[in-house]
């Protein structure tokens, strides 16, 4: 494998997969290719002759890669991704139509929406935002282990930690990703997601009749300041205002989802599965009877997030 072009063509056999690694990893499309070019730079820099298994090589320097682009995210402040939902919500209540506040936003300059898009649905949106409440290390562990069937051993080498020390990080990744709940817990989970699945599908569709249906007729919904374009908290109340709201925001709900939230059933916004917006609900006898929208950085980072269980 000394001839340049004989590797070059090894390693576009392994540029979807690497790519695949990498955007679990790194949730961003473009941060992933990044990771597969630093990769294949590296190669060029190495012996190749002396690489034994080069589709494991490629592998494990793809992850350390992202590890280390993960560790540098998080020195970075992230800024809210467009207009948030009570923006459309106060113009329906004035009149408007809404819809250039449900249409704002979108993933940051320079990255192709629909790809994001693609990609995030492919993986799951929910996972994918779950997988940014983990730590660096227990991402790294969880996806290369539970998604990629990567042994320990490998692991471990790619973190620079013992194998117990990674089967551990796995662990805690697993436990805050997937949630087993107990049977009566789960049965209530399934009312909660049965009322949040006909609202998003309402919202979607800007069915107003069936939006005024899954709303209690006293439905309070309260947004904090960052979820308003004014700056400043947003109260709605009743279900016809509730409702108009969401019909104006609809353009939002194809980039939403369920997920769970400190143990409940809740609304994510999250365009390129970005974590932009939660709607938590209090569901009491087949209704909504309230809706706290939050896009507070702060306050969505002290959220507890899991995957719905099937």
């Amino acid at each position: 494998m000394a001839d340049n072009e004989e590797l070059a063509a090894a390693f576009e056999g392994h540029r979807a997969h690497l790519r695949s690694v990498a955007y679990r990893l790194l949730g961003s499309a473009s941060d992933a290719d990044d990771a597969v070019q630093d990769t294949w730079l590296r190669l060029m820099s190495t012996d190749a002759d002396e690489v034994v298994n080069l589709g494991a090589w490629l592998t494990t320097v793809t992850a350390r890669v992202s590890l280390n682009m993960l560790r540098s995210r998080r020195h970075r402040n992230e800024e809210p991704v467009g207009d948030a939902w009570p923006g459309a919500a106060d113009a329906a209540v004035s009149g408007g139509t809404g819809g250039a506040a449900a249409g704002a936003g979108g993933p940051a300059a320079g990255a192709d929406p629909e790809l994001e898009a693609v990609l995030a649905d492919s993986v799951g949106r929910a996972l994918l935002v779950v997988l940014d409440t983990l730590t660096p290390a227990e991402r790294l562990a969880f996806v290369l282990h539970d998604l990629f069937a990567m042994p320990f051993t490998e692991v471990a080498g790619v973190l620079g930690r013992s194998e117990a020390a990674t089967r551990q990080l796995a662990s805690r990744g697993r436990r805050q990703v997937r949630v087993t709940p107990a049977p009566a817990t789960a049965a209530r989970l399934a009312r909660q997601r049965e009322v949040a699945e006909a609202f998003l599908a309402a919202s979607r569709g800007g069915n107003l009749a069936a939006l005024v249906a899954v709303l209690d007729t006293d439905v309070t919904l309260r947004a904090d300041a960052a979820a308003s374009p004014a700056g400043t908290p947003v109260v709605l109340r009743g279900a016809t205002t509730v409702a108009g709201g969401a019909v104006a925001a609809r353009g939002r709900a194809g980039d939403s989802f369920l997920a769970l939230v400190d143990g409940a059933v809740a609304i994510l916004y999250a365009p390129g599965g970005r974590l932009d917006t939660v709607l938590a609900l209090t569901v009491a006898d087949g209704r909504i009877t309230s809706i706290d929208v939050i896009a507070d950085p702060g306050r969505l980072r002290q959220l507890s997030l899991a995957v719905l269980p099937g």
